[in-house]
């Protein structure tokens, strides 16, 4: 089904934008498992293998609309402490966030209604789930101390 190029023009960035994220994701879990800390190497673990779900999800969608996805991932920008890493990842899941508000927007705008929904479920993720998290442990640093943190991380 030929789809409109906007939407598909669309899509192959979020699908970049994606790919980078899995690849930040991959990269900060690896060295939470370096460091010792266990629980957040599951958790980043676990984002990464969302991100790369939210990738295929947008990869099918572009080959259904007769696209040609480009599968170079954006750039990333690690962190390489813990607190570091954490808010680096925070920021990356706000732009995903506008990212996939402005899709979503535009998917309406094209009545591609399908695509939308599809967007939408990731935003929820984006929203509910990624960032909160990730705003949650930046608080509890700041809440309990860094050291009280990592200790709890073991």
């Amino acid at each position: 089904m030929q789809g409109n190029q906007d939407v598909i023009s669309c899509l192959v960035e979020l699908l970049r934008g994606e790919l980078g994220a899995r690849d930040q994701y991959f990269l900060h879990s690896r060295l939470y498992e370096d460091m010792g800390y266990p629980k957040l190497y599951e958790r980043i673990n676990h984002e990464m293998e969302e991100e790369t779900q939210h990738a295929d999800a947008i990869l099918k969608r572009i080959l259904f609309l007769e696209g040609k996805p480009e599968m170079t991932p954006a750039a990333i920008h690690p962190g390489f402490t813990v607190p570091d890493m954490l808010a680096a990842d925070l920021r990356l899941e706000y732009e995903v966030r506008t990212n996939l508000v402005s899709a979503i927007a535009l998917c309406e705008k094209h009545s591609d209604y399908i695509t939308r929904e599809i967007l939408e479920v990731q935003l929820k993720d984006t929203e509910e789930d990624h960032a909160y998290w990730l705003e949650q442990q930046l608080r509890l640093i700041k809440l309990v101390g860094l050291e009280n943190y990592l200790q709890s991380q073991m």
